[in-house]
């Protein structure tokens, strides 16, 4: 085996491929905080669609690259190994012949080296870019084999100086490009030779640069192919993110009804349905402040004006000083529960409303029992009670409750009968605690019925004969409806014209009552 000079690797001799340095970055000598305002205040101006693309364009660009450098040191690598076994292998092939010793055209044994090396060149198909050659006595033989290359030709003593190297094999640098080259030497009494075979590699070398040129003509293609296809996806993927922009751009100070379109399940889809869901969010909010705000006005403006009114007129009479005081005692007592009622209702919209605890739901009853007893001459009966534990809030839903009794008494007579009492329906997760009160009053007006937990809202009487009722401000109720909002409840009603209502909470029972379970609106309920 011919050594190919192992101290000098196959890789290490074609030429250096160098990098261009990076471009160092902009320096900005401006003040650091001077500078970071500016950029936080400007920031890029450049579209994120582009940036996308650019992005894209720019890792591709630079994949691209690492694939071509590696390819084309592959391939380089590759030109010299197969040189390496070419070379080897007729020096192989030509051990075996001379090891023979058999002249095939006599069968007769070779009589000189020269003849040897001869014969065995004239029986030779160098392939391309290879050059077989015999010297004996520092002399190249007529037996020059393979295509010599035009500036090779002209230098006669290059294969000469391999036949005295010290080394059998090794790499040099021709005329032609590198040159790497194999001896075997032979020996017949005094007589001594030399098979040389070199391998130009210049020829394999400007195929690689065929193939990288075509390679990468493909690869610049694919690249602007991959751009248009980014910028069009980019498009794509981001239309959801501008039809928002629209949305937000056309949403005035008091129009909150536009909405973005969803299309898809995707992030973008949910996007826009968060986005929708903080409208609605919005709008309703800014809906009830704005009524509330209405409303209010409306209610506190009320006794405001008879207070004045009255003092503006207040005369010296006694009798009729005192008269006065008493009504505008009686106004500002008036306007001081709305207040009160309102501050409620601003508190119910905070997280800690309510805290949730076990309650023994009978013990609870029982004082709701109690304290409904001084609001007013009525019997009241105690129907049913449930036995058990409940998580709810106590403080929170005897205030409901005391809310519902002074409502039955406001729209009852004196002597009649006002029942109360609770009940847990279904099992656990989803057991119910169950709470009302029935009067004997006129009833609620079905049209009043489905808004008549609405603040500011008063329910009429379906038939207001023989009642002593009392005009509120329209906020018990609606109070009612936040503690069992609160807890994740519903509030309800259930009337018959002339044959009194019964108002009523239905509240989880269980701790781990269902997360997904909506604010309740008011259920109308009719028997």
């Amino acid at each position: 085996m011919i050594d190919l000079d192992p101290a000098r690797p196959a890789d290490t001799t074609g030429p250096t491929l160098r990098q261009p340095a990076s471009r160092p970055g902009v320096i900005d000598h401006r003040p650091a905080a001077a500078g970071s305002r500016i950029l936080r205040r400007r920031g890029s101006r450049l579209p994120a669609r582009w940036k996308i693309t650019a992005w894209i364009m720019l890792t591709t660009f630079l994949l691209l690259v690492v694939v071509l450098v590696t390819a084309r040191n592959l391939l380089l690598r590759d030109v010299n190994t197969r040189a390496n076994a070419d070379i080897a292998q007729e020096a192989d092939e030509f051990r075996t012949f001379a090891a023979e010793g058999v002249d095939p055209t006599t069968t007769q044994p070779f009589t000189s080296v020269e003849r040897l090396l001869e014969t065995y060149l004239l029986r030779q198909s160098p392939i391309e870019g290879e050059v077989m050659v015999g010297i004996v006595d520092g002399r190249q033989i007529r037996g020059i084999r393979g295509d010599l290359p035009a500036p090779v030709a002209a230098d006669p003593g290059l294969f000469t100086a391999t036949a005295t190297a010290d080394r059998t094999s090794g790499v040099v640098d021709s005329p032609a490009g590198e040159m790497r080259w194999g001896r075997v030497d032979v020996e017949s009494g005094a007589d001594r030779g030399s098979f040389v075979v070199a391998a130009f590699t210049e020829v394999g070398r400007a195929g690689v640069d065929r193939t990288m040129r075509t390679i990468a003509a493909v690869s610049l293609t694919g690249l602007a192919l991959t751009t248009g296809v980014a910028y069009l996806v980019a498009g794509r993927i981001l239309l959801p993110v501008r039809t928002v922009r629209a949305v937000a751009a056309d949403i005035g100070e008091t129009d909150l009804t536009a909405r973005v379109p969803v299309e898809g399940r995707d992030d973008i889809a949910a996007l826009a349905e968060t986005f929708n869901d903080m409208l609605d969010r919005l709008e309703h909010a800014y809906t009830t402040q704005r009524q509330f705000v209405d409303d209010a006005g409306h209610e506190l403006r009320t006794p405001i004006t008879v207070v004045r009114g009255h003092l503006e007129l207040l005369s010296e009479d006694p009798e009729e000083r005192r008269r006065t005081l008493a009504l505008v005692d009686s106004e500002l007592n008036r306007m001081g529960r709305l207040v009160s009622d309102l501050l409620m209702l601003a508190k119910a919209e905070q997280p800690d409303f309510v805290v949730r605890r076990p309650v023994d739901i009978a013990q609870t009853m029982l004082d709701i029992e109690s304290k409904v007893q001084p609001l007013g001459e009525r019997r009241w009966h105690l129907m049913e009670v449930a036995e058990g534990t409940a998580w709810i809030d106590a403080q929170r839903v005897t205030q409901a409750m005391l809310q519902l009794a002074a409502n039955a008494v406001a729209h009852s007579v004196d002597g009649t009968t006002v029942q109360l009492g609770c009940r847990f329906t279904g099992t656990e997760p989803d057991r119910t605690l169950s709470l009302w009160i029935s009067d004997q009053g006129p009833g609620v007006a079905p049209e009043d019925a489905p808004v008549i937990f609405e603040r500011f809202r008063r329910g009429r009487p379906a038939d207001s004969a023989g009642t002593d009722r009392r005009s509120g401000a329209g906020l018990g109720l609606a109070i009612v409806r936040a503690i069992a909002d609160a807890h994740h409840g519903s509030a309800w009603v259930r009337s018959v014209p002339g044959d009194g209502a019964t108002f009523g909470l239905d509240l989880p029972a269980d701790a781990a009552y269902p997360a997904h379970r909506d604010t309740a609106e008011p259920n109308e309920r009719k028997g």
